[in-house]
C-alpha cells in the first residue's frame, strides 16, 4: 500500500534518520520519500555548480543511484541531507570534468557567478548604478581567476554552495583545517583585490 497517496503523505512526515534507516534495509518507499524531500535542494545545488538544468538532472539521478547503493555505509542516518549534498557536489565536479576532459575551475566559478548575476540583477533603472554593479561582478570574476585552484574551489563550495568546512573537506578529500586555511588565504586575497569596490 506504499504507493497510495496517504501512505506517501505519512512517509513525508517521518524524520530523515528513520527514513534513511528503513531505506538502508531496502525500503524503496522510504528512499523515494528522502528523494522527494531533498531532491529540490539537490537539484538547485547541482544547477549552481554545473550551470545547466539538464546536467543538474543527470547529477541528481547519479547521486540517487550512488546513494541507494551506499546507504548502508551512512554512519549517521540523521545526517542524510548533508551526505546527499556532498555526493551532489562530488558528482557535479565529476560531471564537469567528464564534459570538459579537464576541469578548468574558472568554468565552475563562472557558472557560480553567472548564477549570482541572474539572481542579483540590478533593480535600478539608473544606467550608472547598473554599470557599477556589472563592473563589481567582473572584478570579482577576475579576482577569483587569480586565486590558486585549491583556494578557488574551497571558496566556491563555501560561498556559492553554502557547504560547511566539514562538507568541503569530505568533498575535496582534505582536512577541515586545510579548508579553513585555504578559505582564509582566499578571503584575504579577494579582500585586497576588491578593496576599491568597498
Amino acid at each position: 500500500m506504499t504507493g497510495s497517496p496517504s501512505a506517501q503523505h505519512q512517509l513525508d512526515l517521518v524524520p530523515d534518520a528513520l527514513l534513511a534507516g528503513r531505506a538502508a534495509d531496502g525500503d524503496t518507499a522510504a528512499f523515494e520519500a528522502l528523494a522527494r524531500r531533498h531532491g529540490p535542494l539537490m537539484r538547485a545545488t547541482a544547477r549552481r555548480l554545473t550551470g545547466s538544468l539538464a546536467d543538474a538532472d543527470d547529477v541528481v539521478q547519479e547521486t540517487l543511484v550512488q546513494a541507494w547503493k551506499q546507504l548502508e555505509n551512512l554512519r549517521d542516518p540523521a545526517a542524510v541531507k548533508g551526505w546527499l549534498l556532498r555526493i551532489v557536489g562530488s558528482r557535479s565536479i565529476d560531471h564537469l570534468r567528464k564534459r570538459r576532459h579537464h576541469l578548468g575551475l574558472d568554468d565552475l566559478e563562472n557558472r557560480a557567478e553567472n548564477h549570482v548575476e541572474e539572481h542579483s540583477k540590478p533593480q535600478s533603472t539608473d544606467p550608472e548604478h547598473n554599470a557599477v554593479n556589472t563592473s563589481r561582478v567582473e572584478a570579482l570574476k577576475a579576482a577569483l581567476a587569480l586565486l590558486p585552484e585549491e583556494q578557488r574551489r574551497c571558496w566556491v563550495l563555501k560561498e556559492f554552495n553554502d557547504q560547511s568546512y566539514e562538507e568541503i573537506a569530505l568533498t575535496l578529500n582534505i582536512s577541515p583545517a586545510s579548508v579553513r586555511g585555504r578559505l582564509a588565504r582566499a578571503r584575504i586575497t579577494l579582500a585586497r583585490t576588491m578593496e576599491e569596490w568597498r
